[in-house]
């Protein structure tokens, strides 16, 4: 966790809400956006403003030999980010707000099959997961990359998953990405009331293969044995 999300606001949409300068050009809607796969991101540039910028999912320190990691790093833990060769350097400087409608996890079922859900914001507001990024070069290219945080899962998010994104409320967002003597008060878990505004949404398991993207798959479904028209469970 976590594995798979989706962010579909245009940059103009999202450098409106993050009150950040748009330097993608413009990014497309992507409902099921996958480890390396390229996704916004905001950050703060050299002077000082909030930029919006295209990095790919799985950070890359600047001392990686190779690319080929890249998919063991899309997430890091709050719990030891701080301590991590890979990681500290990051967090410490280098900290970002990664835009998303909301993201996927996959429960199993009592036959075996895995239920995929959808947690994202009933008011259909942006969730922000706090991240990080570094830039890699290699061969005279260079790559912009990212992670996102992930701590214990609470509340009913926890039946889903063990582990869920830092997410980061609007007042928290100038704090996560500016300067700070105390990181380690960076890393609060949302409060209760940003929880009970999620929504944990059956889908579509047709979101389980990377190849299929569209609206189809963030949309409410009845999960495999439940009955039509009944109240959807985890379980």
């Amino acid at each position: 966790m976590c594995g798979r999300y989706a962010t579909t606001r245009s940059a103009g949409d999202l450098s409106a809400l993050f009150e950040s300068v748009d330097s993608t050009g413009e990014v497309g809607p992507d409902y099921n956006v996958a480890p390396t796969d390229s996704a916004p991101l905001v950050r703060l540039a050299p002077e000082g403003h909030r930029l919006l910028s295209l990095g790919r999912w799985g950070l890359l320190p600047s001392w990686s030999r190779s690319a080929s990691g890249a998919a063991r790093m899309i997430n890091a833990r709050a719990e030891t980010i701080a301590t991590s060769r890979a990681y500290a350097p990051s967090f410490a400087r280098r900290r970002c707000l990664v835009p998303a409608d909301g993201w996927y996890e996959w429960v199993r079922r009592p036959d075996g099959g895995r239920q995929p859900y959808f947690m994202t914001p009933r008011d259909g507001s942006v969730l922000a997961l706090a991240g990080i990024w570094s830039v890699w070069e290699s061969a005279g290219a260079t790559r912009l990359t990212f992670s996102v945080l992930t701590t214990a899962a609470l509340g009913e998010l926890a039946e889903v998953h063990d582990r869920m994104p830092l997410l980061l409320p609007p007042e928290r967002w100038a704090a996560w990405l500016g300067p700070t003597d105390e990181p380690a008060a960076l890393l609060v878990p949302p409060d209760a009331g940003q929880l009970a505004g999620l929504e944990i949404r059956p889908v579509s398991p047709a979101v389980g293969d990377v190849r299929n993207d569209g609206p189809e798959l963030i949309a409410r479904v009845v999960p495999e044995g439940a009955e039509a028209g009944a109240e959807p469970t985890l379980f």
